[in-house]
Formats: structure tokens, C-alpha cells, sequence
């Protein structure tokens, strides 16, 4: 059997049980997860799906790990019968992100928070990872309190979305929340200023790309169509949430 080859330290961020073992052999940090997560490598029924290559024929890679995120190469077989190499993005924590859509007197709140894969400024809704052991909804809570200082009197769910399921793999948990204020705004995480917009102009500024983020987008329609745009919006039974 081939003995393990090292990792490089410049990409050794995975935990001590999976060891500094490069991903080409069968003890490798790749066959390791594919054997304890292995709903992370499971193909739909059916015919059309991309296959996922397992040893001896080859072996993927974890490019990097650490406690947000885990980025794999995984050797893939197309539908076409080629064989290619694919990247994906998983996060490491059970818990999916949420995303809220703040409602103060019916309007929208929007944060202006810089992006770092981006390098820009974007106009979004809140954003976060899941805590672990939280639920859902109570997540959402949690987002509107940490970034906006402010406390949510009613969550609304509104599904979930894949942001990019080409590249990443979680989903996010999307939420609308009415609050009564806006408080203390998270500066550590990039949030520069804040500001509440009537809901048309929101989609407005979809429209026109003054907002490009697509979960941001994705929820304002959403929004719409539970109708939480209106000026008296009725919540439909069936999409309330817990609450803080």
C-alpha cells in the first residue's frame, strides 16, 4: 500500500483526526470524509447526474479546512462519460446560514457591508452562519440582534435558497423580520451604514444593480410573494416563524 505523503503546511488546516495526510491515497483527509460524511458524496437517482470517482480509479482532494468552511476537489465522471475536476465549498458546521430581510413600519432596512471576495460595497439584507444547537428561525433572531442592535417581534420563513450550487453547497435559510428600531450597528463585520427603504424601491434597486447580491435579491421576491410588500401586509398562515 502507499504510505501517505504529508501535507503541505501552507494548506494544513484540518483537524487532528484527520491527520496530515496528503488526499491521493486511500488513508488520505479526502477518504476520510467520504467515509464519515457521506451524504457529502451522494448522487441523486437517475441517470444525468455528475458522478463523484471513489478509490482505487482516483481520489479527490481537501484543498482546505477550518471551522467556516471546507473546500474539496472532487473527481468527477461528467454525463457524457468524461472525467473531469470540480470544486466545491461546504460548511463545516451542521447548521445552514440564514439570511433576514429587516421590516421596520413596512419598509425595507438594508446594510451597506463590504465584501471581501467581492471587494466591494454591497447593499444586502443581514446575513450569517447558523449557531450550533440553534434552530432556524431563532438564528434569524439572532442575526437582526447582532448586526442591527435591534430586537425581531415576528419572524416570517420564507424557504431557502442555493446561492451558487455550481461552487457551493449549503443552503441558505431565508427569513423576513419586523422590528421596531434600528440600534448599534455591527461594525466588525463590515457594516458601514444602514438604510430603510420603501419596499418598491428595494426592488428597484434590484432592478436597476444598485443590489447584486442574489440571496438579498432572492428574498425580496420572496417577500413579494408572501405579500409582505404591501402596504398592509397580511402573513399567510403557515409562514411565521419562532420569535425572540
Amino acid at each position: 500500500m502507499t504510505p501517505a505523503v504529508p501535507l503541505p503546511h501552507s494548506l494544513l488546516t484540518l483537524s487532528a483526526e484527520v491527520g496530515d495526510l496528503m488526499d491521493h491515497t486511500p488513508e488520505s483527509a479526502y477518504a476520510h470524509l467520504r467515509d464519515t460524511r457521506p451524504a457529502w458524496f451522494s448522487s441523486p437517482p437517475g441517470e444525468g447526474a455528475i458522478g463523484i470517482m471513489r478509490w482505487p480509479m482516483t481520489e479527490g482532494q481537501v484543498l482546505h479546512r477550518d471551522e467556516e468552511r471546507v473546500v474539496l476537489e472532487d473527481p468527477v465522471v461528467l454525463p457524457d462519460g468524461q472525467q473531469a475536476r470540480r470544486l466545491r465549498l461546504i460548511a463545516a458546521r451542521p447548521e445552514p446560514p440564514v439570511a433576514v430581510l429587516p421590516l421596520l413600519d413596512g419598509q425595507v432596512v438594508l446594510v451597506d457591508r463590504f465584501r471581501h471576495a467581492a471587494r466591494t460595497w454591497q447593499w444586502e439584507i443581514l446575513k450569517g452562519a447558523g449557531a450550533e444547537g440553534v434552530p432556524d428561525a431563532q438564528n434569524a433572531v439572532d442575526q437582526v440582534h447582532d448586526q442591527l442592535g435591534a430586537s425581531a417581534r415576528e419572524v416570517i420563513g420564507l424557504g431557502h435558497a442555493h446561492p451558487d450550487p455550481s461552487v457551493l453547497a449549503e443552503a441558505v435559510m431565508l427569513y423576513a423580520a419586523r422590528i421596531d428600531a434600528v440600534g448599534e450597528l455591527a461594525h466588525g463585520v463590515g457594516i458601514r451604514q444602514v438604510r430603510t427603504v420603501a419596499f418598491a424601491e428595494a426592488e428597484q434597486m434590484a432592478l436597476t444593480g444598485r443590489i447584486t447580491d442574489a440571496v438579498t435579491i432572492t428574498v425580496l421576491f420572496r417577500a413579494r410573494q408572501a405579500g409582505l410588500g404591501e402596504e398592509n401586509p397580511a402573513v399567510r398562515r403557515g409562514h411565521r416563524g419562532a420569535t425572540g
